[in-house]
């Protein structure tokens, strides 16, 4: 009994730090964007990687590296390091259907979160348009805070990782 009480005590006293720690939460907000930039009534295109976002969603080593890679000149005259969206790994697509955001394994203090989604459901009924993608999040805590350090993708059966690509454009700024 004495078991069962201490851990929900816990959460009572403390649901500020118990909720900090969810590793879906900085996942679920990223995927809550992505539902809003690829919605058929999106107004307009909202950055995963603003400021707010950058010190919000985000590890610390993956923010630096992203903002060097937005100082390169390339990143610069495209207003991004990157030409397609890195969270649903598409330029085209639908407004996504059908979202799931699993928590997967945790090992020293990583935790990987997928999140399941159709991209290109209006695109028509054959199987290639009604194929589910995955994202697949590796989050981390810092300062108490379920935060992302990295987002990894497949394309064409390669990994993709989008902290690897951050690296290699953050070498060659000015």
């Amino acid at each position: 009994m004495i078991r069962q009480v201490l851990p929900i005590a816990a959460l009572v006293l403390c649901p500020a730090s118990a909720l900090a720690t969810d590793p879906t939460a900085p996942v679920a907000s990223l995927m809550a964007l992505a539902e809003t930039n690829w919605s058929a009534s999106a107004s307009g295109y909202e950055d995963y990687f603003s400021d707010d976002r950058l010190a919000a969603l985000y590890s610390t080593e993956f923010a630096e590296l992203y903002r060097k890679a937005a100082a390169t000149e390339d990143a610069k005259e495209m207003g991004s390091p990157f030409n397609w969206d890195v969270i649903v790994n598409a330029q085209d697509g639908c407004p996504l259907e059908n979202l799931t955001i699993e928590p997967g394994s945790s090992a020293n203090g990583v935790t990987q979160v997928v999140a399941r989604f159709q991209a290109m459901a209006c695109f028509g009924t054959q199987a290639e348009f009604q194929a589910y993608r995955e994202t697949r999040f590796t989050v981390v805590v810092e300062d108490d805070q379920s935060v992302v350090d990295d987002i990894v993708t497949d394309l064409d059966g390669d990994v993709l990782s989008v902290k690897a690509i951050l690296r290699e454009l953050a070498q060659t700024a000015n």
